[in-house]
Parts: structure tokens; sequence; C-alpha cells
């Protein structure tokens, strides 16, 4: 079930871009040379492991964690109709330390799902089990990133080309219209591939293959996004052809057995079971197979019918054990003596490959810059995927920051939860956590980080003329479009409002134009120097104004330094008390990060 059906190595950045041509709007890269096949890890020199550790180890604000878990506990009870989760585990950190591994809720509550009285039938208190830090679940989608990062290790090993033909390694799979089908594109969901389709109904594995083989794509390859099961279990099927082993024992000895991932598998073994956050009750009409409780197996009907196993679904694992992978990836593909992937390779699983697709930018496997679930995380950088369960990765290499959030949210029943507002107050916090320090003194005023707001930072009516002109460093980060920061100026008291044009500039790089006299987006989480030109007026005031929709928000704005100099004359600075005083903030407050 997707999560929307509610869900050559060495080569530099700058080699790789050199390398790559706009093709239909989309990126092409050149394949990786051959190599030698890798029967082992490559073993390196000792990086970065992870430890337990103080929000301040980590460089987090211990506030904001704290907020985290209280934000996350609110979703344990009606949000609004029916608690979103059960339970969950929460896991946040930065650099090695993780400074915040907490369960909460109950990792089997319901024994059943009452559709009549729309309620769940718990179990009996002493049979209920609480959640634990050490809970395992099923990660659902989440097990997508797993086989594209095996896919990825077969690019390194020269076994598997990147736009190579899928039917090159799989002649079946030509038929219906998918011989020009690529394993770029099932990678990066552009293949065409419908959302899913019921293999469970076929009674072997043949016809289910045969399912796959006569599947005509719905949109040529290559010219839409839309996320699809298919792609990832297609992948599965090139992963199995080309080594000549089931990916079980891919995800074993390439991933979980060199990273120490030991509580990471398909098919658990019953001793799991009572360490094993509880699913669904499975039934008819909501789901495709009368399973009853689902508790220890996977929950996705197309991966149980495929005997657990498969490329799309089926891994369960524990908030710690996705902690190493993820840190592994910020590390460059390596976690202490042992390295799984390429720095270069994990370049590409971070680098948009959809850039025909605005609001859908997805790297190989993993979806970038999505606030739905990314929260105020999002950056074109950010990595991260999603799972039906309830279960989400996001790592933020901006900050070498990384969030797991497992939640149970179809136990008992998948319609009580909707959207993925746990993941994104969760992420929203922890971005918050990472602080921010003022450019000058000890406070800069920040804008907040609410939705639906309007908040604005007013200097007072100032005397300006032909020379004079605003300066402040700047620091911004917001949901692209729907977010915006403005600087405006008033010449009547405030009952008009008039865009101020200003440029920005970073370290030594050239400065940027913004005639509208606004930003919005991700401007690489540092401090900018701005300056703008004011107009003549005898009385002009000055404002910066920073509006959010009603959905999701970025990291929020920061305004220091403010100074009004009229040629050699200080007209306003904010470093003296009787100017600051002053100001008028509405929604704005001085922060110290």
């Amino acid at each position: 079930m997707t999560e929307d059906a509610t869900d050559r190595p060495e080569l530099t950045r700058r080699q790789l871009a050199r390398r790559t041509l706009a093709l239909g709007g989309a990126l092409t890269f050149a394949s990786f040379p051959a190599g030698p096949v890798a029967a082992t890890p490559r073993t390196t020199g000792r990086h970065p492991t992870l430890r337990p550790g103080s929000p301040e180890r980590a460089g987090l604000l211990p506030r904001h964690l704290r907020q985290l878990v209280t934000d996350a506990e609110a979703f344990l009870s009606p949000s609004p109709n029916h608690p979103w989760y059960a339970g969950a585990v929460l896991l946040a950190g930065r650099g090695g330390t993780v400074a915040l591994h907490q369960p909460i809720g109950m990792a089997v509550r319901y024994a059943a799902y009452d559709e009549k009285t729309d309620t769940g039938v718990e179990f009996p208190a002493a049979e209920q089990i609480p959640m634990a830090a050490d809970t395992v679940f099923d990660l659902a989608s989440v097990s997508k990133l797993f086989t594209s990062i095996l896919a990825v290790q077969q690019l390194e090993r020269g076994a598997l080309e990147l736009e190579g033909k899928v039917a090159t390694y799989l002649p079946e799979f030509a038929r219906a219209g998918k011989q020009d089908m690529t394993v770029r594109q099932l990678l990066t969901h552009t293949s065409g591939f419908r959302a899913w389709i019921p293999l469970y109904n076929a009674p072997t594995y043949e016809q289910k293959l045969e399912l796959i083989w006569n599947q005509a794509p719905l949109n040529p390859p290559g010219t839409k996004y839309l996320y699809s099961d298919l792609n990832l279990i297609s992948l599965q099927l090139v992963l199995e052809k080309i080594t000549g082993l089931p990916l079980d024992t891919l995800l074993h000895d390439d991933i979980t057995a060199p990273l120490g991932m030991h509580r990471t598998r398909y098919n658990p073994p019953a001793s799991w079971k009572p360490t094993i956050a509880a699913t669904e009750d499975a039934r008819a009409p909501w789901s495709g197979l009368n399973r009853g409780l689902v508790w220890g197996e996977v929950h996705d009907e197309n991966a149980f019918s495929l005997g657990g196993v498969a490329g799309h679904a089926g891994v369960f694992s524990s908030a710690w054990d996705l902690a190493v992978l993820g840190r592994t990836l910020l590390n460059g593909g390596a976690y202490g003596r042992a390295r799984i992937l390429s720095p270069a390779s994990v370049e590409l699983m971070f680098t948009d490959f959809n850039t025909a697709f605005p609001g859908d930018e997805h790297g190989l496997g993993f979806e970038l810059y999505q606030h739905w679930y990314m929260g105020a995380m999002a950056t074109p950088r950010t990595a991260g995927h999603t799972g039906f369960t309830g279960t989400s990765l996001v790592l933020d290499p901006s900050t070498d920051s990384f969030l797991v959030v497992l939640g149970n949210s179809v136990h008992p029943v998948r319609s009580w939860r909707s959207g993925s507002a746990p993941r994104v107050a969760a992420a929203n916090n922890l971005a918050r956590a990472v602080p921010v320090r003022p450019r000058h003194g000890r406070t800069a005023w920040f804008s907040g980080m609410a939705s639906a707001t309007t908040a604005t930072l007013t200097l007072p009516p100032l005397a300006t003329t032909a020379n004079s002109r605003l300066c402040c460093a700047l620091w911004w980060d917001t949901e692209p479009q729907s977010d915006a920061l403005f600087l405006e100026s008033s010449a009547d008291g405030g009952t008009t409002w008039q865009p101020v044009p200003f440029t920005t500039a970073r370290g030594d790089d050239d400065p940027q134009e913004h005639p509208a006299g606004s930003v919005t987006g991700w401007s690489g989480r540092v401090w900018h120097r701005l300056s703008a030109d004011l107009p003549t007026a005898p009385a002009l005031a000055l404002r910066w104004r920073y509006t959010t929709d009603r959905l999701y928000v970025g990291r929020g704005a920061y305004v220091d330094g403010l100074t009004v100099r009229s040629g050699d004359a200080v007209a306003f600075d904010e470093t003296r008390p009787a100017d600051a005083a002053r100001i008028e903030a509405v929604g704005w407050t001085a922060s110290t990060n």
C-alpha cells in the first residue's frame, strides 16, 4: 500500500555536473564504469557512530526537544476524531549524538476494530504492550530506501546502469510498452507505472509476475511523476536477477550486517513478536485481504502475498537502527569502519533528478524537499521517506541532523489517521532546536514559525533623503512560494505600503537582486548582507512582513543589525537602546538563537 493511497564513484559533484545533460528537463547521468564486484563491504578509517547524549552535546536546544515529545503525545488523543497512532518511538539527533530517544503510547493496544461503532476493541490491560525504545516497526514504504541503496551499490559495482533499460535485465518486462523504461525512472517514480495493482489476487508467484510483465504504463516513461509501488517491486526483480540472490539476503549481507543493524530484517521470527508494534485489523472492505489483527507480519497486502519480501515494503526495523542508516548516509556512506556506499553515490541519492516536475523533487530512492512531512527540516537537500503504517525518516545534511518517527498509525484501522501532522510537528521542533546564532550582538529579530500568520517588524518613521539606505543582516528559510518575507515602506502613516527592492549577498558571492522586495524559499541557512536604497520622504516607515499559509512552514526569518544611513549620518541604529525601543514587533521576537 503506498503512502499516497489514503501515501565513477570517485567523481566530484562538479565533475558529475559536467557529465550531466538536460534531457526533457530530467537529469541523465553517464553510467558508472564497470569495476570489480565487491563481495564484502569496503572498510576505511573510522567514521562517526551514534551514541546517546544530551541536547547540548548535539548542539541542540533542549526546550524544543521537550516540545517535540509534548506535541507527539497530543496525537495519542483524538486529533481530531481518533488518535493518529496508538503509540510511537521518537528519535532525534545531530552529528554523532542521539539527543532524544523516547517511546510514547502503546505498541499493542487493540485486538480488533468494530466498524459498526467505529471503535477499537482493546486487549485486556494485562495483555497490552507499551512502546519501548527498541520496539520494532513494520516500515512499509520506508523499505523502498533499502531497495534503492542496494540498487546504487550495484551501480557502483558495474552490474547495473542508471540509464539502462529494465528490459535489458528482465526481457519479459518489455511487454505492453515498457521496453524503454529505465532504472532511473524506477528509482525516481517517473516510469509511468500506476500507483499499484492488487498482486495479491494472483494465486501464484508466476502469475504475479505476469501481471507486472503485462502492465502498461499510464504515461509514457519519463513524462510524469507518479509514485508507484510497482517501481520498487520491478527493481527488486532486477536486483535478484543480476545478483542471483533474494532481496532479503542482499539486505542482510550488504546493509544490515556491516552496519550492525541487528533489529532490521524482512520476516521477523516469532520470537520477536512481543517486541513488535501491531498494525491493522485487516479485513474487507478496507483491506484487500482478510487477515485479522496483523502483528509480527508485514501489513502491506502485496508484500504479504510475495512472502513478506518485497522491494516496496516488508522491512521491519527499530528507531535506533534507522538512525544508524541515517548517520551512515550523512557520513557519506560509511559508519564506523564499514562503508556501504561511496560519497559520490550518496550524492546521487540526494540529488534531484526530477527537475522537470517541480514539487516532486526526488533523488535515487529518496524524496527531497517535501514540507508535507519534513516540515521545517525541508531543504533542497533534505532527504527522507514515509511509510503507510506511520513511519518516517528525515535527514538534513545542512544541519547534520536526523529524525525518526515510528508510529503504528493503522492500529486498529487505517481510516483513523489522516495527513502527516505528527511528522510535521516533530520535524518543526527539531528544526527549531538547531540554533541560529545572531549575526550581531546577543539577539536577533525572529519571525516565529506559526502557520496562517502575518508577523510585522516596523521601524519608526524616519526622514529619508535621496542617499538613504537600509542595511542589515538577513536569514530566511520558508516554504517556497507559499510563505514569504517582504520589505515595505509607507510615507502616509501606514495607510498604504509599497515594496522596497533590495540586494542580498552571502560571503564573497555576487549580490542577488530582489526587485519585488521579497524573498521566499531556502537561502542556505546562512546570514546574508542586505542593503536597500530608500525612497525620499519626510516620515518614512519601514517594515518587514512575514506571511505564512495554513499548511506548512520553514524555519522562519531572522533580521539583525538594522541600520538606516543618510550619507555619513546614522538615522537609525537598533544597537542604540533608544532606537531599539521604538521598533514595533507584532509576531516577531528578540531571540538569542
